[in-house]
């Protein structure tokens, strides 16, 4: 009987440390190999389109893109590769938000050496992987709803000029930029007035403050 086919994995983290360590937790297990490795968001995207991996292990935080805007632009480009998010942040908004954009399971890096093999696991069976913390939520956030009668909450921006506000933040050109998302630097141009406008705001500085506020970059 021949072996089972390894799940091979991206591991995306702007701390080199951080992914030395999942990387060993994972290549632990005779299942699961590490194919390529991502220091940002975007680069996640790249290695994901040059080693079409089965699984990608993003953290939340991370420069140019973060691992939820990565996770949206990958569930477009390749939605039968499985997500998981990585993070420091117990935080509900995260969670729900790592759901929208396609990820499978939210796993806390304090717990990773408990979790992370199985959340891969789940993934990869098509079952999505809760930390307990999450389940609450969900139950909470669900009997809130009930209550209200179902209001989703309007975002004031969409995900290609929330991309675009992170970058700008970062003190990336329109060229960069243009570059990073695989759009034009005159598009890029476009979402950034557009965006100056629906926000209310003037400058790169006001754009920096309200990007740091909404937790795209970290003061």
């Amino acid at each position: 009987m021949h072996e089972k086919a390894k799940t091979r994995v991206l591991l995306a983290d702007d701390h080199a440390l951080v992914r030395r360590g999942v990387r060993l937790i994972l290549e632990s297990e005779p299942d699961l190999d590490v194919v390529a490795e991502a220091g940002d968001g975007a680069e996640a995207i790249e290695m994901a389109r040059a080693e079409a991996p089965d699984l990608a292990i993003l953290d939340i935080a991370m420069p140019r893109l973060t691992g939820l805007q990565a996770a949206r632009e990958l569930s477009r480009q390749q939605p039968d590769m499985r997500i998981l998010m990585l993070t420091m942040y117990d935080n509900e908004q995260y969670f729900f938000e790592a759901l929208k954009a396609g990820a499978a399971g939210y796993v806390l890096k304090s717990v990773a050496d408990r979790d992370l093999v199985e959340a891969c696991r789940a993934a990869m069976r098509d079952e999505p992987f809760l930390y307990p913390g999450a389940i609450t939520a969900l139950i909470r956030d669900h009997l809130e709803r009930a209550r209200e009668g179902e209001r989703p909450p309007a975002r004031a921006i969409t995900d290609r000029e929330e991309e675009i506000l992170k970058l700008v933040a970062e003190g990336h050109t329109s060229k960069e930029i243009a570059g990073i998302l695989f759009i034009s630097a005159k598009t890029v141009e476009r979402h950034r007035a557009n965006l100056l406008q629906k926000l209310g705001l003037k400058d790169r500085l006001e754009l920096t403050r309200y990007a740091i506020r909404a937790g795209l970059i970290e003061p």
